[in-house]
């Protein structure tokens, strides 16, 4: 491919509202362009990137056994309504509606869909194992897209849904999936490791994303350097100790506290109770109904935990006026002591369990309780890991302080268990004749967001570097003549021939541009080799080869494609 054959519209400055590098370099290099806030069009050089990152995946996933297949993107709202997901998920869904005032979704993601299938296709064990899998175009509406392909309402996905006999069988096929994209990502070129996860809103027993580390991610990693432990934060716990239990004082005491409604104020003099021995107390509606949460005084909530222990339904924090309602008192003053009433559920974290000689609100504004006894004097309806990991905690594991680093999230597999077979009838016939549900498992990928993470992790003050496995063109021709029948020009031409037809992918640059302007852009670009070829250099009798990571090389003009060849070889 001829450079003025194709559109490679690069920039010198990357548009304002680009955030982060990786975001700016897509622009910069002309990879994609903005239509609307988080809709973007592929350009030539980031469609070819695009398709060579999906046959990676398409090729692993045949390795593995998955079967591909293709499903609308326009799903049927009632569907959604069978898993209950059109309430949960509502919150990203695009709707649409047809001439006769049907509702419709545009598919976000497929478990809907590919477990109605099964439901029709699906009738014996003998059938099972099935794993299917689609790369297509999905729909979220985000209510603030951010950092180009990150966060986009629009973006391609490779999903994958399992079907098996057993437990057993559905973990063989995570197992199955969890190596392949061990082998996709390290063929991308990507640094990565999977961590521990919660599966949100999509719901499952076994869960695990993997992270690419990045400054810029939006993903929290806690691990450990130690054993190998790794989780997000949203998932991750840590071997801290539980609170220390001090000699059971008498029965709990209110004292006046006026003005003071935060752990801090609490913990100055002249009351001086240390946050660790405050009992915090945070009132959520779950669905309408009071939830009343108890952690320790210099802990975070960790809601996604939070929401796992109460269903996945929707919450919100209870108003001033609410927590008035429900238990006495405004923020501040509240507690699980006095007051609460029977139907109102409360949970408390596990590092609170056995504590004693605590500080509390009384329920009543202006007014605390001390020496309180959990055990004694809080009624617990269950208790959970509640809190957020901080670094340099006990890692869960060994024992060794825990790390926190940022990430970017770029694939996930869940074990979903039965929850959607049985909700959309999706069964077998077992070897005795009875009929049950499959087991299911989840697996996606981010395309989109695999291709901005391998820019966001390659990179340099001068553009883009590429793994060889997806650069747009693996060698540019540089000629820095390009007057027809020159002989700079011509030995280019001879070149690109050469190296194309033994498969190498080549842009030959054929602009009149002045060299620093070539040089800059195919630097830019990030193509992995850039061969130069001047006046001066063919007087030599040689070419300039320069691989984005490596120093320049002097070659003869005879062992131009030998040397190109070797420098494509991968090290080792």
């Amino acid at each position: 491919m001829k450079w003025t054959e194709t559109l490679i519209p690069t920039l010198r400055e990357a548009p304002s509202d680009a955030e982060i590098l990786s975001h700016k370099l897509l622009l910069r290099a002309g990879l994609i362009r903005k239509l609307a806030g988080g809709v973007y069009t592929f350009l030539p050089l980031g469609l070819r990137v695009l398709r060579k990152v999906e046959q990676i995946i398409r090729e692993e996933m045949d390795r593995a056994g998955a079967i591909e297949v293709l499903m609308p993107a326009l799903q049927p709202r009632e569907i959604w309504e069978q898993t209950g997901r059109a309430e949960t998920a509502k919150g990203v869904l695009f709707k649409v509606r047809d001439g006769a005032d049907r509702e419709w979704f545009l598919s976000p993601t497929a478990e809907e869909v590919i477990t109605t299938l099964a439901a029709h296709e699906i009738s014996s064990y003998r059938q099972l194992p099935r794993n299917f899998y689609q790369i297509s175009t999905k729909f979220r509406d985000e209510i603030r897209p951010r950092f180009g392909l990150m966060r986009a309402k629009e973006f391609i996905m490779k999903d994958a849904y399992s079907f098996d006999v057993s437990d057993a069988a559905a973990m063989a096929s995570y197992q199955k999936m969890y190596a392949a994209y061990h082998r996709i990502f390290d063929r991308c070129g990507l640094q990565n490791f999977p961590v521990e996860a919660d599966s949100g809103v999509i719901g499952g027993s076994h869960s695990h994303e993997f992270m690419v580390p990045a400054d810029t991610g939006e993903n929290e990693v806690v691990f450990c350097e130690a054993c190998g432990y790794a989780a997000n934060r949203e998932k991750a716990t840590s071997g801290v100790p539980g609170t220390a239990a001090r000699e059971p004082g008498g029965a709990p005491e209110q004292f006046a506290t006026p003005g003071v409604v935060t752990i801090e104020a609490l913990s100055r003099e002249p009351y001086g109770v240390a946050a660790h021995r405050q009992i915090k107390t945070l009132v959520y509606l779950v669905e309408d109904s009071p939830v009343l949460v108890l952690i320790r005084g210099d802990d975070q909530l960790n809601e996604t935990k939070f929401s796992a222990r109460t269903g996945g339904l929707t919450f919100r924090p209870a108003t001033p006026e609410e927590c008035v309602e429900i238990l006495g008192a405004r923020p501040g003053s509240l507690g699980a002591v006095r007051r609460v009433p029977a139907e109102v559920r409360v949970l408390a974290d596990e590092r609170l369990r056995g504590a004693n000689d605590m500080t509390t609100g009384a329920n009543e504004d202006g007014f605390h309780l001390r020496h309180v006894a959990m055990d004694r004097d809080v009624r617990v309806s269950d208790w959970f890991d509640l809190r957020t990991v901080a670094a340099g905690e006990p890692c869960v594991k060994c024992g060794q302080p825990l790390n926190i680093r940022r990430a970017i999230e770029v694939g996930h597999v869940f074990k979903l268990g039965t929850k959607y077979s049985e909700k959309l009838g999706a069964s077998y016939l077992d070897e005795s004749g009875a009929r049950r549900p499959c087991v299911m498992g989840c697996y996606g990928i981010g395309v989109t967001r695999t291709l901005q993470a391998i820019i966001e992790q390659g990179n340099d003050k001068d553009g883009i570097i590429w793994p060889l496995s997806v650069a747009p063109y693996q060698v540019c021709l540089t000629p820095l003549q390009v007057a027809a029948g020159h002989p700079v020009m011509e030995l280019a031409e001879t070149l690109y021939r050469e190296l194309t037809a033994r498969g190498v992918e080549v842009l030959l640059d054929d602009r009149d541009e002045r060299p620093g302007v070539k040089f800059k852009d195919a630097d830019l670009v990030g193509f992995p080799i850039r061969v130069a070829i001047g006046e001066k250099s063919l007087a030599r009798g040689q070419v300039e080869i320069k691989p984005r990571r490596g120093a320049l090389l002097a070659v003869d003009c005879a062992a131009a494609v030998s040397g190109i060849m070797a420098q494509l070889q991968p090290p080792g």
